[in-house]
């Protein structure tokens, strides 16, 4: 076979392949995706908004970071729920996206209305209930995406007879990889409003800005009506396919049967709402007082509850499939646990190298767009090896690529700017690391969601997914909590003016960022591979 055969054959195996597979009731749970994407827009302007108009520190940040992910942890319940509601699980989808819009317009509010919003509450406390009621509304809303992503797979095809396996296995993984490619669509769109948006800001007064962070959260305001969107054409195609049955003689009965299957009626098991009321009781009595230590009580209870409810779905699988989920998610969750530098080197590159809005909207683009092209790229990759070779390989990508992080903070560009007549300087590198590293966060993802899809029990769908979901997720406020911990032992802080007088009433101190992100920067390599060396060498060895 010539080179350029192989080319072409190389191009239709990855592009046009995942093309030829696309369905179209593949659409609605990819725009729910895309809305979680999407609601990323706030993210920038936020970063912006705490830094000029609120004094909170970085360790109260990533404090506050941990309860905005604790929500995620009750996605067992509500996939639960999600299951034995299956019928009308688009009501959940409206919860969700009131609850997010509710977020959005506080903080709209809270930039065009301040004296207003103020004189109820403090501008602080505002912030911190838009930053919490945002996650609250996309996790309701992804438990939903999850189990819409299973539904529209296709059962039969266009006369009514059953898929072949390999044909389903096939869908559910395409599926599975087109659900990532949506929530990072919704990104790149984000990051081309916010260079549109940002554009020229650097050059407005304060209130110039203020107007231009304003129009960024009313632009927010299109997330929930994108979510609310994508139930509404669900509804509209599994009504045309009903119809579409009807028309080529089956019976009503016939019909609906390859909807709404006997074996998909879920028994409820109130394990799930007794550990999520606890969960819930657990929060409320410890975040409203002031228990020392009280961010680790929550999540050591969390724990607790989650492992109790993913003993309760283990309890239904076989023996070896049990084993693999136990031995996956320990793996995946050391992988995600892993502490992060915080919003201390964010500060840094704004005050030190000089990175404004627009460039950091810039970085979020390029991150984006080649985030694309690498789950494109390297499917087969994620298709043809296990999800440890991926963790590891991700995990020494990662430490590698956190080098030019370490490299502009001691200053390599005030070497290599010289030598290169200024091309190779804090920009071209800043750039250049996330063209390299931002393919590597989704791709972990893509083949644990489509084992699941592929194994999960008919009735549990739903649950099937939020069991991996919720414990990994924890995983994520466990990296919160240690990334406020090295924040309480390498204290970074930025300078801070007062709004009226313009004295700076906190000034701005890098000198221990450096140390902060070697530390930072070896734990991410050295925990997920001491946990695939542990767990690899035990019962709960993961194969697939």
């Amino acid at each position: 076979m010539s080179p350029a055969a192989r080319v072409a054959q190389w191009i239709d195996a990855v592009i046009f392949d995942l093309a030829r597979q696309m369905r179209w009731t593949f659409l609605p749970p990819l725009m729910v995706y895309f809305a979680a994407g999407f609601s990323g827009l706030t993210m920038i302007v936020g970063t912006f908004f705490v830094k000029e108009y609120l004094d909170l520190s970085a360790a109260f940040l990533a404090g506050l970071a941990f309860w905005a992910g604790l929500p995620w942890a009750l996605k067992m319940p509500l996939g639960h729920l999600v299951d034995i509601m299956w019928r009308w699980k688009w009501l959940l989808v409206y919860l969700g996206a009131g609850l997010i819009g509710l977020s959005v317009f506080i903080m709209y509010l809270l930039l065009t209305q301040t004296d207003m919003m103020t004189a109820i509450m403090p501008m602080g406390a505002w912030y911190v209930t838009s930053y919490l009621l945002a996650p609250t509304g996309l996790v309701i809303q992804d438990a939903v995406a999850d189990a819409m992503s299973v539904e529209a797979v296709p059962r039969f095809d266009e006369t009514g007879a059953p898929l072949a396996p390999e044909t389903s296995r096939a869908l559910h993984t395409t599926m599975q990889t087109l659900g990532r490619f949506a929530l990072i669509t919704g990104t790149v769109a984000v990051a081309l409003l916010n260079i549109t948006m940002f554009s020229g800001i650097e050059a407005l007064d304060a209130e110039g800005k203020r107007a231009v962070y304003a129009s960024i959260y009313l632009a927010a305001l299109a997330i929930p009506l994108v979510s609310v969107s994508g139930v509404v054409l669900a509804g509209v195609q599994k009504w045309r396919a009903r119809r579409g049955l009807l028309g080529r003689g089956l019976t009503e009965a016939e019909a609906d049967a390859l909807f709404e299957r006997s074996d998909e009626k879920t028994t409820p098991n109130p394990w799930y709402f007794i550990g999520g009321a606890g969960f819930v009781a657990l929060s409320l009595t410890v975040g409203l007082s002031d228990i020392p230590f009280g961010q680790e009580i929550i999540f050591a209870g969390s724990m607790a509850i989650v492992l109790l409810l993913m003993r309760q779905l283990v309890a239904v699988l076989p023996v070896a499939q049990a084993r693999t989920l136990i031995g996956t998610a320990l793996i995946i969750f050391i992988f995600r646990a892993v502490p992060r530098v915080g919003d201390g080197y964010t500060w840094f590159a704004i005050d030190s190298l000089g990175f404004d809005q627009q460039f950091l909207s810039v970085l979020s683009l390029i991150a984006s767009m080649l985030t694309l092209v690498g789950m494109v790229i390297l499917r087969p990759l994620i298709a043809n090896h296990t999800i440890v070779y991926i963790i590891v390989i991700l995990t020494v990508a990662g430490g590698v690529l956190s080098l030019p992080n370490i490299g502009l903070y001691y200053g390599i560009q005030d070497i290599t700017a010289p030598l290169t007549g200024g091309i190779v300087d804090a920009r071209f590198i800043a750039i250049m690391d996330t063209a390299l590293e931002s393919p590597l966060g989704q791709i972990a993802m893509i083949p644990m969601l489509a084992w699941i899809a592929r194994n999960a029990p008919p009735d549990l769908k739903a649950t099937f997914f939020a069991v991996m979901a919720s414990f990994t997720n924890l995983a994520l406020s466990a990296s919160s909590l240690f990334t406020k911990y090295l924040n309480q032992i390498f204290v970074v802080a930025r300078e801070v003016r007062d709004p009226v007088s313009g004295a700076v009433t906190t000034p701005a101190d890098y000198s221990q960022l450096g140390l902060l992100i070697l530390i930072v920067s070896g734990l991410t390599v050295a925990l997920p591979l001491l946990a695939v060396a542990l767990v690899q060498r035990t019962r709960l060895r993961s194969v697939d």
